[in-house]
């Protein structure tokens, strides 16, 4: 199971060119049927909360349903995470 790790807007400043940028760079869409099979489902649902969206699919924003969030995989210092993005935010899960 992959736990929430970091997003960008707080990563370290060092590691950016040699782990955020590539990371990035050399990512594949995946959908969030993939993503879900891998993340941590309480993590994901605390972010999902903390951004806003309605967890509990009453009358709100579902994470599921907004149109403007992606899914991808990749690897962070040759590992393989999986992260979605969000607002040109990218929130990322690892091992």
């Amino acid at each position: 199971m992959y736990n929430y790790f970091n997003c960008c807007v707080s990563w370290d400043s060092k590691d950016v060119g040699s782990g955020l940028i590539p990371m990035i760079d050399n990512s594949l869409n995946i959908t969030r049927r993939t993503f879900l099979k891998y993340v941590n489902r309480e993590d994901l649902a605390s972010l999902e909360q903390g951004l806003g969206y309605d967890t509990h699919y009453k009358k709100g924003l579902t994470m599921a349903s907004d149109w403007s969030v992606s899914y991808y995989r990749s690897k962070l210092h040759n590992k393989t995470v999986y992260y979605f993005r969000q607002s040109a935010i990218e929130y990322v899960f690892t091992h």
